[in-house]
């Protein structure tokens, strides 16, 4: 399987310039909301970043005047299922690290880069679930 390792400075220097992306919208976010699977450490980054002081990964607490945080944009599953929660569609924010090039995204999407089609994108933080699978 095709691979693409992503390191802890590459992390962080996404998660800074999506938290400067976020901080020049025209709004403010009480909270962000998060999957724990693969979005609770970039939601930690970027809350931190942002000043945010709550991240709930229970979706029903998401709203319109949430951030939604993932790893990655792949096939447009989670948003899907999330876009259909909120009380107000078109202010949802959903924000990932990383976009699979090719896929159609969401106007609401914010992402820090495009990853090979291809490509596993293979995280930090879920590195050792990788390897184990490879055996």
């Amino acid at each position: 399987m095709l691979s693409q390792d992503v390191d802890w400075s590459e992390i962080e220097s996404i998660v800074k310039r999506l938290s400067n992306k976020i901080a020049k919208l025209p709004r403010t976010f009480s909270s962000i909301t998060t999957v724990s699977r693969g979005g609770l450490v970039p939601a930690r980054l970027i809350a931190d970043n942002l000043g945010i002081k709550k991240i709930f990964v229970d979706k029903r607490k998401i709203d319109s005047n949430s951030l939604f945080v993932d790893d990655i944009y792949d096939t447009g599953d989670t948003f899907n299922e999330i876009i259909q929660l909120v009380d107000i569609p078109s202010k949802l924010v959903f924000v990932t690290l990383f976009a699979r090039r090719g896929q159609k995204y969401p106007k609401q999407l914010l992402y820090g880069k495009k990853t090979n089609n291809n490509a596993y994108v293979v995280f930090p933080w879920d590195k050792l679930e990788f390897e184990r699978s490879q055996k």
